[in-house]
């Protein structure tokens, strides 16, 4: 079972990923593509064309977890690459919001409250 709580970061790569990559692959893609570290403590989430697949990387201790989702019906409500940049950074309730079919963007949702003021 994937618990997301556990990870302080979550990075979502924008637009397509061909999930025919393994371990090595999505590792690569990471590194270069990302200029980010594989061996992180981070979970690195990637989305088919059809938006009905995905895979997640995460390195524990001594190997790579590769997690990988397939929807029966419906399809995930993944970011579109139009911001130029490769992949964002989201927080787990986004990564769980869209594992559950939702957008990582909900409006409604209360906001994290960062001041730290007793009245």
């Amino acid at each position: 079972m994937l618990r997301t709580t556990l990870h302080p970061t979550v990075y979502l790569a924008l637009g397509v990923t061909d999930l025919r990559n393994n371990i090595d692959g999505l590792a690569l893609i990471v590194q270069r593509r990302f200029k980010l570290d594989p061996f992180d403590k981070s979970l690195f989430v990637f989305c088919n064309r059809k938006k009905d697949k995905l895979k997640i990387l995460y390195w524990d201790k001594n190997g790579f977890w590769l997690y990988y989702k397939r929807l029966e019906e419906g399809f995930f409500k993944w970011p579109d690459k139009d911001t130029g940049k490769s992949s964002i950074e989201v927080t787990n309730q986004q990564l769980s919001w869209l594992l559950d079919g939702l957008s990582i963007y909900q409006k409604n949702a209360f906001n994290e409250v960062l001041k730290r003021k007793i009245i």
